[in-house]
């Protein structure tokens, strides 16, 4: 699909893999491995497979590896459907060629990095950011030397101080001290030069050529759910405003964006470093969409507010998590359930569609914890109608010790989860297991191992209900003749809160399909 070959940090090239995790309409920029190929341009060649545009990636990575030599083949690999996909292609590169080394990056390797590197075809686990380690490794491979059966190089001396790798000796993993977060700003800008941009523009309802672009790295706060914490450690690194106002720019004038979709994990950090932003985005003229946190932004002041509306932010995802502020609390959350009204509030009158995310059924109290849920959420919408809502199961997520300090951390400090809930199952070991189905099911927070099926029942009713009485406006297919049949399908339903045996609203449903911002997203 995309590859250099300028000059060379060694004679060989890096082939970069994104595994197919989704339908070919719904891919987006493989940012993580342009991020990659940005490091690597002008130091040894490279070539992006992306298995979401590629219908037999496999023989075109082969194809690769049989044209010309390769130092690495480097692969993305995210918790859950991608994982299959991930084993397919490393399977094929080891049986094919044996002594080429393959290395996963992202975050299943590196909140499960003891499971991902427990296979016989991965010998290199790039665990967080993956720019520098990914460079450090290519200069020791030379002298490391090909992997072994039992061994990631026949001289792992040469690798012992890469920072942010794990590897194996005698089968055994070895996890090498965590690597500092860097700020964007010291890495090159992305070489969109070299990528079919515009095919990776696809519809969506803000716009008909949708860009994805990520500004800033991780989140300082503390949420234990969440996986961005445990990721990047409480870090945040901020993007200039001057470097996005270029990056997006560039998108928008050579290749024809007209919408941003921000993966940054918290796109609002503060007020004070916010307003920059907002005032670039205002020049650029785009509409956007992007994740925030309702504390943060029930805080914003009414001039900031007004940036917001002139920068001309469409909608934004808001983790509300929780009905209870105890709930939250235990969450370790930071946010209250007032920021959440407030919010509901601030973008029924800026603008702004509020996207707010609930976290359902944990294994403490799931039932009560339910019905509240659904009756805060019935409040959100009586204050600002146009609120998307999106339900998930709770899936634990392996955290980090917060009170080790950063200079004492001279080895790895793994995230780590002793069972999946308080009591099991245990977690996976290998890569397999991984991605049996149940497991896939309960990490994408479609299932958990401690619901009920009375459980899962009450929770598909209400969803069915309100997806049917509100229909999302990310749904840019459906016409407004189909999205008001279901309206008032489930208009009485809704008005006196029965949501059981809603059996025309399942009818209506499979003859008329709508997006699921749940499973689809943008």
């Amino acid at each position: 699909m995309v590859s250099n070959e300028g000059a060379a940090m060694n004679s060989s090239s890096v082939v970069l893999i994104n595994p197919s995790v989704h339908s070919p309409s719904s891919t987006r920029l493989p940012l993580s491995l342009l991020n990659l190929a940005a490091v690597l341009e002008g130091r040894c060649g490279w070539r992006i497979v992306d298995g979401n545009v590629e219908v037999e990636p496999v023989r075109v990575v082969q194809a690769e590896l049989r044209e010309r030599p390769h130092a690495l083949v480097g692969i993305t690999v995210m918790t859950g459907p991608q994982v299959a996909t991930a084993i397919e292609l490393s399977a094929a590169v080891r049986a094919a060629f044996p002594s080429v080394p393959i290395a996963w990056g992202g975050y299943f390797p590196t909140l499960y990095p003891n499971a991902a590197i427990n296979a016989p075809y991965v010998d290199y686990l790039i665990r967080g950011q993956g720019e520098q380690t990914l460079l450090e490794l290519l200069a020791r491979l030379p002298d490391a030397g090909p992997p072994t059966l039992s061994d990631s190089a026949r001289d792992t001396t040469t690798i012992q101080d890469v920072a942010g790798l794990t590897w194996k000796r005698g089968g055994q993993p070895i996890h090498n001290a965590d690597r500092p977060v860097a700020s964007p700003g010291a890495f090159p800008l992305l070489p969109y030069e070299r990528v079919d941009v515009r095919g990776y523009l696809r519809p969506s309802f803000m716009g008909s050529r949708t860009a994805v672009y990520q500004s800033a790295l991780g989140c300082r706060y503390r949420c234990q759910f969440c996986g961005v914490v445990s990721m990047w450690n409480g870090k945040t690194e901020l993007e200039e405003s001057g470097r996005l106002l270029q990056s997006i720019g560039m998108l928008r004038d050579r290749w024809g964006a007209d919408c941003i979709m921000f993966y940054d994990h918290n796109f609002f950090d503060r007020e004070d470093s916010s307003v920059p932003i907002l005032e670039a985005l205002a020049a650029i003229d785009l509409p956007y969409w992007c994740f925030a946190r309702t504390d943060t932004l029930a805080k914003f002041s009414a001039a900031t507010w007004e940036k917001i509306r002139r920068s001309r932010l469409r909608m934004a995802f808001f983790g509300a998590e929780a009905a209870s502020d105890d709930i939250l609390k235990r969450m370790k959350k930071g946010a209250r359930v007032e920021h959440t009204l407030e919010v509901a509030v601030r973008c029924r009158e800026y603008g702004v569609v509020p996207e707010f995310s609930f976290i359902l059924g944990g294994p403490e109290d799931p039932e009560d914890q339910i019905d509240k849920t659904f009756s805060f959420i019935r409040k959100i919408k009586s204050i600002n109608p146009d609120s998307e809502i999106i339900l998930h199961y709770y899936t634990p997520t392996p955290q980090r010790d917060p009170k080790l300090k950063e200079r004492q951390r001279s080895t790895a400090q793994l995230p780590m989860l002793r069972s999946y809930g308080p009591s099991g199952p245990s977690l996976p070991s290998t890569p397999e297991e991984w991605a049996e189905p149940q497991w896939v099911s309960w990490i994408c927070h479609e299932d958990a191992p401690w619901l009920t099926p009375r459980t899962r029942r009450r929770v598909k009713d209400f969803a069915r209900v309100l997806g049917c009485r509100f229909p999302t406006m990310q749904d840019y297919t459906a016409s407004p003749l189909s999205k008001g049949v279901l309206r008032n399908l489930a208009k009485w339903r809704y008005a006196i809160g029965y949501y059981d045996h809603s059996w025309e609203l399942a009818i209506a449903r499979r003859l008329i399909s709508l997006r699921e911002p749940r499973r689809e997203s943008l």
